[in-house]
Formats: C-alpha cells, sequence, structure tokens
C-alpha cells in the first residue's frame, strides 16, 4: 500500500515508512536490504545521527528512513507490489505546537479561586475520579521539571530531540502538562489539571522552537507505548490543504495503538479564521483512529481559530474542550500563563479521559474514545465544529 502523500524529494530527505505488525524482525531485515542503510532501534543510538540510517519503531511497526530519492524509489516500489514487508512511504512532515495567543502573564477572566472555567467546564472538580492508576504520555515541548507545581512527583521523561534534554524550553509542553495532569491544590492559583493523580510521562517531540518531525512524533508513541501509558495526548501538528487525505503511516499506528488499548488524541488545529475561514482538521488530527479535538469558549461556542470537520474518512472533528484563556503551568520565572489553542482543548480530553478509564477498567483504546463521545454535553454548535459535544467528567451517578 503506497501512500498517495509520498514524492521523493531531491537529496538526503526522511521519510516514514510502514512494516507489517507480525514480522517486526523481518521488517527491519527488508528495510536493511532495500534501503541499503544501517538499522537501529534506538535514537540514543549514535549511528542515528549519521545519515543514511533507519530508525525502527518496533512496538508500532514503524521506521524513519534518512535516505537518497534513489533509496525512497527502491522503498516505494516494495511498497507499490503489495507483498512483502513494507507497506507505505510518505515524506516526513514538520509538526508544531498548536497554541493560538498567549499572554504575558496569568489571566484570570472567569476563573476563580477553586478552579480554571475549563475544569469547571469539563466537571473535573465534581468528579471524584482522580486519574489514579492510569498513565497519560503528553508529547510536546517537555516540561518544566523544577516547576513547584509537580514538585514531588514520580514522572517519568525523555527527549526525543537530538541535543535537547527533556526541560521546557518553549513553555507548551509544561502548559499542557498542566491541563491533563496538574495538582488539584496548585498554592497561589485556581485548580487548572484535571487528572492529578494521574502517572505522568512526558516525551519531548518538538524542540525549544516549537516544532519537531513527524518522525519524532512516531518514537514518541512507540515509546509511550512501551512505558504502559493509556492515553497519549498530542497538541501538535501541521495544517492540510481541503481535500487532502490523512496520513496512511499515522492512521495504521493509531488502529495499532487502539488495539493495544491506548487512545491517541490530538488537537484538531488553530487554522481557521471565524466567520470568514474555516480550515479542516489538520494532522495528525485528521487520521479516524486518532481522537480530533476543538476548542471552545467560556461561553461554550466553538472558537474562532478552531478548525472544522470539513472532510470525511477522519478529517471530523470528534469531540470539543476548553480552550481560550486557558491558565496552567509555565516554565519559571512566570509559573503560571493564560494561552489559547485547540492545543489546550487537547489534554482537557486527555485528563478526562483518564478520569474515565480510572472509572471502568474495561474503558480502553476504543472503548474509552466511545465512552467521552457517549458522555458529552451538547453544545450549541453544529457537529462539524464541536463533533460529539463538551468533553464531561464521569458523574456519581
Amino acid at each position: 500500500m503506497l501512500s498517495t502523500q509520498s514524492t521523493p524529494q531531491a537529496g538526503m530527505q526522511r521519510y516514514l515508512v510502514l512494516l507489517r505488525p507480525d514480522d517486526p524482525a523481518g521488517g527491519a531485515r527488508a528495510l536493511a536490504e532495500l534501503a541499503r542503510v544501517a538499522v537501529v532501534s534506538r535514537s540514543d543510538d549514535p549511528s542515528v545521527q549519521r545519515a543514511p540510517c533507519a530508525l525502527v519503531f518496533d512496538r508500532i511497526g514503524a521506521a524513519r528512513v534518512h535516505c537518497t530519492a534513489q533509496t525512497w524509489q527502491r522503498l516505494a516500489d516494495a511498497a507499490a507490489a503489495g507483498d512483502g514487508a513494507i507497506l507505505a512511504i510518505e515524506p516526513e512532515r514538520t509538526v508544531y505546537a498548536l497554541s493560538a495567543a498567549r499572554t504575558a502573564a496569568s489571566t484570570r477572566g472567569q476563573d476563580d479561586a477553586g478552579a480554571t472555567w475549563g475544569v469547571r467546564a469539563v466537571g473535573a472538580g465534581a468528579s471524584s475520579q482522580t486519574g489514579k492508576g492510569i498513565r497519560i504520555a503528553v508529547l510536546d515541548t517537555g516540561l518544566d521539571l523544577a516547576h513547584p507545581d509537580f514538585a514531588g512527583r514520580d514522572i517519568v521523561s525523555r527527549s526525543f530531540v537530538e541535543g535537547q534534554p527533556v526541560q521546557d524550553g518553549h513553555g507548551h509542553g509544561t502548559h499542557c502538562a498542566g491541563i491533563a495532569a496538574g495538582p488539584a491544590m496548585p498554592g497561589s492559583q485556581p485548580r487548572y489539571g484535571v487528572a492529578g493523580e494521574a502517572g505522568l510521562y512526558v516525551g519531548k517531540v518538538l524542540g525549544d522552537e516549537g516544532s519537531g518531525g513527524d518522525g519524532g512524533i512516531l518514537e514518541g508513541i512507540d515509546w509511550a507505548i512501551g512505558q504502559g501509558c493509556h492515553i497519549i495526548s498530542m497538541s501538535l501538528g501541521s495544517p492540510v490543504e481541503p481535500g487532502q487525505g490523512h496520513s496512511v503511516v499515522f492512521e495504521t499506528v493509531a488502529r495499532r495503538a487502539l488495539a493495544a488499548g491506548v487512545l491517541i488524541v490530538a488537537a484538531a488545529g488553530n487554522e481557521s479564521r471565524r466567520p470568514e475561514v474555516i480550515a479542516p482538521v489538520g494532522h495528525p488530527a485528521n487520521c479516524p483512529s486518532i481522537l480530533a479535538v476543538a476548542a471552545v469558549d467560556a461561553e461554550l461556542r466553538v472558537a474562532a481559530f478552531s478548525c472544522a470537520g470539513l472532510e470525511g474518512d477522519g478529517g471530523e472533528v470528534n469531540i470539543a474542550a476548553p480552550g481560550v484563556d486557558i491558565l496552567s503551568a509555565w516554565p519559571g520565572p512566570t509559573g503560571h500563563r493564560s494561552i489559547s489553542g485547540t492545543s489546550m482543548a487537547a489534554p482537557f480530553v486527555a485528563g478526562v479521559a483518564a478520569l474515565h478509564a480510572q472509572a471502568d477498567p474495561a474503558a480502553r483504546g476504543a472503548r474509552l474514545g466511545e465512552r467521552l463521545a457517549q458522555s458529552a454535553r451538547t453544545l450549541p454548535d453544529p457537529v462539524r465544529d464541536v463533533g460529539a459535544g463538551l468533553v464531561q467528567a464521569p458523574s456519581e451517578t
């Protein structure tokens, strides 16, 4: 199965390769033979930094190959044949942290001393669930490991960005991690986190400048699955053109994650400028097996920047969450900041998913996604914009 988005590039380029899941070792051997490059399975292997090479992600059956256009052609021919270990190949995209706006300091707005408007809107404060026993992976720009709100927390982290530690030099990752799994009592601020007792796994897949490659995202997903995470939150992506299909590689990886009991949640994108411009859900949220999250404001109306479900076959918005003027953690010395974006909405859904997963041990993978949709609050905006509606924490009834 050759991805329709596969286009050879001049010179050395990076490509994503989909392998058969039933024989990862055989797939790696075939990749080595066809690509004629060194094949490694860890990003901290020095060989990864020397092109050409192929980095294989065993758990999800995918690889990132750094090679020439001639090598791409050999792999593309193998994928087109449809009878070997190579199922698809497509160019690696650049993806970005998806925040629409930021303010210079904490903006309380409709927040009060107890909890932010977003925490109240999703019902997290009224739920007895805390996310305990559930593992959330936040794949983003890292985390401020010295942030006082996370002091004493057992956090597992790893950087997939060459030459950069997990420490968040951007801010976006700290903000998103705070929304998904920030503490119930963060000191001087109102509560801004949803699942304060969830296990927090931080994968730095975007650099301190706020961008990264698809390969790093796939490696982060592979790592999160290996760590036993139940939910993966990705507030990142890239815009797509109207009518452009989703990534074959990411969709297959997302299906394999669901089969392993892992739900992937992703931001729908911020390219709309409503009402004049409404943009389609971006990559990778436009994959059918990834939960695409739209943003709403404090009036529970779709945010002006939030992308919409203009395309079928996975291009739909699945659910909505708070995403305008959202207060959360920020690297020091600022400490806390309010920003907007579907990036903020996605970790709200991830956090609420952890509460549902704690409440029902059978709610994993696709079943967890279904539970989120079934319990969502109906909103006045159309399904095209908000999907099933506003995500809601499990009630006590």
